[in-house]
């Protein structure tokens, strides 16, 4: 098994998992339609993020 020859200082173990942060608990309203989101993602009811149109939604009749 291969040993490290530096031991990983704090500022870079932290910086490789602040992606860990945006979990599947970190949820708001979209602010178009009101739906729950999860942060960073487009709104999967009105297709919106941030306040604009990101995708194009059908609309069934």
């Amino acid at each position: 098994m291969a040993h490290p020859k530096h031991r990983t200082s704090k500022q870079r173990r932290n910086k490789r998992r602040t992606h860990d942060a945006i979990t599947s608990t970190a949820i708001m309203k979209c602010s178009n339609c009101g739906a729950a989101v999860k942060y960073h993602t487009v709104c999967p009811e009105c297709g919106y993020y941030r306040g604009k149109l990101a995708i194009e939604k059908a609309v069934v009749a």
